[in-house]
């Protein structure tokens, strides 16, 4: 990619499938943008543009991606796929260019530099990485397994139904209220209507929601 490229990339601003860094400060900070890509419908991180999206390039921009790439490789789980290449911006600073792509039934972690645990998923919604739900992580896991689900009909599918119909959409508190059960079992249904692809599920900071299949006008394909 040359230079007017990748000008011409950051004038779209961050969003669903792009984000920008300055520097590897943080790496935990940074991987956690590459997991949340992977986890969605991949995306690009530009490692040299500043907090006001000017391209301005770093310097010993290799020493920034190899940094990068140590951080990826200690601290995303599982390994993770991708691709780098660096453009100059003049003779003392460069642009690096991460391409993730979209995972295919794996989630992706980020483990904490000093944590040994399975690490946290995160996943991207318009400009921000934000982390995955328990629930979320079993869907997209399930969801590349190409087996055909089926439920029954029953109260608890109709409940879900009328909230989506009266609401737009529904989340597992609700439907724990509406129907009268357990949260897991709230949880247990809602993911099988999105297995068998009568719901759409979408990620959100403070609860999934859940819609009926073709009816949330969001663009966003990230699933």
């Amino acid at each position: 990619m040359e230079l007017h490229a990748v000008k011409a990339l950051v004038k779209r601003g961050e969003g669903q499938r792009l984000e920008f860094k300055k520097k590897v400060n943080h790496p935990e900070k940074v991987v956690k943008e590459l997991v949340a890509f992977a986890n969605a419908e991949g995306g690009t991180l530009l490692l040299g543009v500043d907090d006001d999206a000017t391209p301005s390039g770093v310097r010993s921009v290799e020493g920034e991606l190899f940094i990068l790439e140590e951080s990826i490789k200690k601290l995303i789980r599982p390994r993770l796929e991708y691709s780098t290449a660096l453009v100059k911006v003049n003779e003392k600073k460069g642009i690096a260019i991460v391409d993730v792509q979209r995972s295919k039934g794996k989630v992706y972690r980020v483990r904490s530099s000093n944590d040994l645990q399975k690490g946290k998923a995160f996943i991207r919604k318009d400009d921000k990485s934000i982390q995955a739900s328990n629930v979320l992580c079993e869907i997209l896991e399930r969801r590349h397994k190409k087996k055909d689900i089926q439920f029954i009909f029953d109260e608890k599918v109709q409940s879900v139904i009328n909230l989506c119909e009266k609401n737009g959409f529904t989340t597992i508190r609700q439907v724990k209220e509406a129907a009268g059960i357990s949260k897991f079992m709230a949880a247990r249904v809602l993911i099988r209507l999105v297995l068998a692809n009568v719901l759409d599920v979408d990620p959100n900071e403070d609860e999934d929601r859940f819609y009926l299949k073709n009816s949330h006008s969001s663009e966003e394909e990230w699933h």
